[in-house]
């Protein structure tokens, strides 16, 4: 009678996923724990941290029908599992140009267009992606191309992180996407301290000119001009960039109301859901528990303060050569593409010095050339690395 209990037991063991647990797994469930405490407790980036730890738990899980290949037996074709299909959106660069969609239609580039100098802040705020890259490549354990990827991750924004990274390297779209949407997530606490530490007391409470109103023609014209201009510099952007262009261009010609509304709710609600779940059903154990995952997450810490120490420090430049009309070196910080939370540390960090210099819709300006600097960088990238 235990014999038969016996072999009874090892005929379920066999049949269901507990024989394929692996230790890896059981150290990725604490991991996922952790994603899931910051995402619904801490309230750190939820809306694609939520999702990514949620893929990553199924991924560390033996599961069937959800990410199997489709495959043949004999005469018998098997449909793939079901994210197999859609993890196809990261594959075949789908999710994050819809995205770009959903934040072209959700942003104001009037501040950019109003005060066009702050363009140069938002090209300074990409310093970090140049410095972790070389850093990244210099330590002889990453290529070029997985240099680069890591690099984007400070430009703070995870779209095109992952655009950057299935491109030139496709086996760290888990801890890129991890590391760049938790950044993202750390702005108020990574930013503040290197604002402060950068600028003087009597820099903080500058206060800027008001900006000038800009109106519709001007805003749709700069959506096409800027739309041309990156796509004829670097066209492994166009995606992108195009999409960007066309949610503004929906949202700021005021003739579509339905389409940019659900350009900005229910199409990137819903690309959001699937590309945060395809993300984190990469991060299988044996991809994602590696010495380079913990590397790319500490060089995300140097990409972000370096993009912040860019934008902060060019903003001082430009008042020793423009002292006539000073800008308020704390805006430089909002450089980086995190929008509009970057910007929103810049107006924080501002009223604790001065609380009646709003410095708000100043700091949109770099906000913006920061997620329009981002997806060069990243074209560039492509254009040049593409083919190693």
């Amino acid at each position: 009678m235990s014999g038969i209990i016996e072999q009874f037991m090892i005929m379920m063991t066999q049949s269901t996923g507990f024989a394929h647990i692996t230790g890896g797994m059981i150290i990725m469930w604490a991991i996922c724990a952790v994603l899931f405490y910051l995402a619904i407790a801490k309230e750190f980036e939820p809306l694609l941290l939520l999702p990514i730890a949620f893929g990553a738990l199924l991924a560390n899980i033996p599961t069937e029908g959800v990410l199997n290949p489709p495959s043949v037996e004999g005469l018998v074709n098997i449909p793939g599992g079901l994210y197999y299909y859609i993890s196809q959106g990261i594959h075949l660069e789908l999710f994050p140009p819809i995205i770009f969609l959903g934040v072209g239609a959700l942003t104001d580039f009037g501040p950019l267009i109003a005060n066009p100098r702050t363009l140069l802040l938002g090209a300074a705020a990409q310093l970090g992606i140049f410095v972790t890259m070389f850093v990244a490549v210099l330590s002889g354990v990453f290529t070029p191309g997985e240099g680069a990827s890591i690099g984007i991750i400070g430009g703070a924004d995870g779209p095109t992180s992952i655009f950057t990274a299935n491109k030139l390297a496709p086996h760290l779209i888990g801890p890129i996407a991890v590391a760049a949407y938790t950044y993202m997530s750390l702005v108020p606490l990574i930013q503040p301290p290197i604002m402060k530490l950068l600028t003087t007391d009597a820099e903080r409470v500058i206060r800027m000119k008001t900006l000038r109103p800009v109106g519709k023609l001007e805003r749709i014209m700069f959506a096409i001009v800027v739309m041309i201009a990156v796509i004829l510099v670097v066209p492994p952007a166009s995606a992108l960039i195009a999409m960007l262009m066309l949610g503004n261009m929906l949202r700021e010609s005021g003739v579509v109301e339905r389409l940019s509304k659900s350009a900005q709710n229910e199409i990137i609600n819903v690309t959001t859901i699937f590309l945060g779940t395809s993300v984190g059903l990469t991060m299988g154990a044996e991809n994602f528990l590696q010495t380079k995952t913990l590397m790319i997450i500490v060089m995300g810490v140097v990409a972000f303060a370096a993009s912040t120490a860019g934008g902060v420090l060019l903003a001082k430049l430009m008042n020793k050569l423009t002292p006539g009309n000073p800008i308020n070196p704390l805006i430089g910080s909002a450089g980086v593409s995190a929008v509009p939370m970057a910007a929103r540390v810049s107006q924080v960090v501002g009223a604790q010095y001065d609380k009646q210099n709003f410095l708000l819709m100043h700091a949109m300006g770099p906000n913006v050339a920061g997620v329009i600097g981002t997806a060069v960088c990243a074209g560039y990238f492509i254009s040049r690395l593409g083919g190693h």
